[in-house]
């Protein structure tokens, strides 16, 4: 297990980050927790050299890495970035799960107005009407509350991802006005706080409170590691001490992905326009934060056109890739 664990660890240092492989999640079992317990002690030597909470990192998915392979555990030799492509998004299985279950609310409706009484149809227009009772004053809210759309053309695609990456991007230099002269004379007199002191219970109390296998930052730690490894709560609390003193981070800690997914009827309407004219575009938003629910409804005036958006399968919308499906 030494072995694999140094192997591991050496392996993950010589790894970015975004070609990581993806940790699965294992399963909550005596004999899995054994072997992250055996670890425990051979994490010391290595958690004692390490000089960053980079290297901390490093060594603590090396470790994870090292459990996976000892109890054989499949693990994933793409990296985590672009692992994820090959899969079916969560969020297209969501907007699918949704579409499916309004469709069949929809047929079941359209059968109940053709004079379908059957019982299961019943109590399928029942249910809909009684959750739209429970909740009138919401329902007519929603109805009543002014639709807000621009008016104006729709921002250039390329312009919006320059603003945005000049607002992350570009180092911002803050301009120090007389202003600032004026408030810091106003609180020299103020007491200033206690230093903040994080301790190994500190961190052993958070990491405590967070989920086990929510989807992890960008060096796919997951939190369940966090909390098996127990001898590392000692060596981040210390360096996230010395983080919080000299005021810097790693970039660990503050690279992200900023994702620009515009979701209107106007960018549904341009993009299916080359298909044939458009009679109606409808986006699906939700009442209360009129918020797009993340997919929409599109009628084409001649049936021919249905059949060229069928005809192409897979359409990219917005960086987003997905089928259109169609309804009667």
């Amino acid at each position: 297990m030494r072995s694999t664990l140094e192997e591991a660890i050496v392996e993950t240092r010589s790894t970015s980050l975004e070609n990581r492989p993806r940790l699965p999640r294992i399963a909550l079992s005596k004999r899995h927790r054994a072997v992250v317990r055996a670890l425990n002690p051979m994490l010391v030597t290595y958690l004692e050299a390490s000089w960053d909470l980079c290297e901390t990192d490093s060594i603590l998915f090396g470790a994870a890495l090292a459990v996976c392979r000892t109890i054989g555990t499949k693990v994933s030799t793409v990296g985590h970035a672009t692992g994820q492509l090959s899969a079916i998004p969560a969020w297209r299985r969501r907007i699918e799960e949704r579409i499916a279950k309004y469709r069949a609310l929809i047929d079941r409706l359209i059968c109940f107005r053709s004079g379908n009484n059957r019982p299961r149809i019943v109590r399928t227009v029942r249910m809909a009407f009684a959750g739209t009772n429970s909740d009138q004053k919401r329902v007519y809210e929603s109805l009543e509350r002014p639709i807000v759309s621009g008016t104006g053309p729709a921002p250039n695609q390329d312009d919006t991802v320059a603003f945005w990456r000049d607002l992350w991007s570009e180092h911002v230099n803050h301009s120090e006005g007389p202003w600032t002269e004026v408030v810091a004379s106003q609180c020299a007199s103020i007491t200033p706080m206690d230093p903040d002191i994080i301790t190994p219970d500190d961190v052993a109390e958070a990491v405590r409170r967070a989920p086990n296998w929510k989807s992890p930052g960008l060096d796919g730690l997951h939190h369940y590691w966090l909390k098996g490894f127990v001898v590392c709560h000692t060596v981040l609390a210390r360096q996230f001490q010395e983080a919080l003193n000299q005021k810097s981070l790693p970039s660990l800690f503050t690279t992200g992905v900023t994702r620009l997914v515009p979701k209107d009827q106007e960018s549904l309407r341009d993009y299916f326009s080359k298909f044939g004219e458009i009679t109606e575009v409808m986006v699906m938003k939700d009442p209360t934060t009129r918020r797009s629910r993340g997919f929409g409804f599109i009628t084409f005036a001649d049936p021919a056109s249905v059949d060229k958006v069928l005809a192409q399968g897979t359409h990219e919308l917005d960086g987003k890739k997905g089928k259109p499906l169609i309804s009667f």
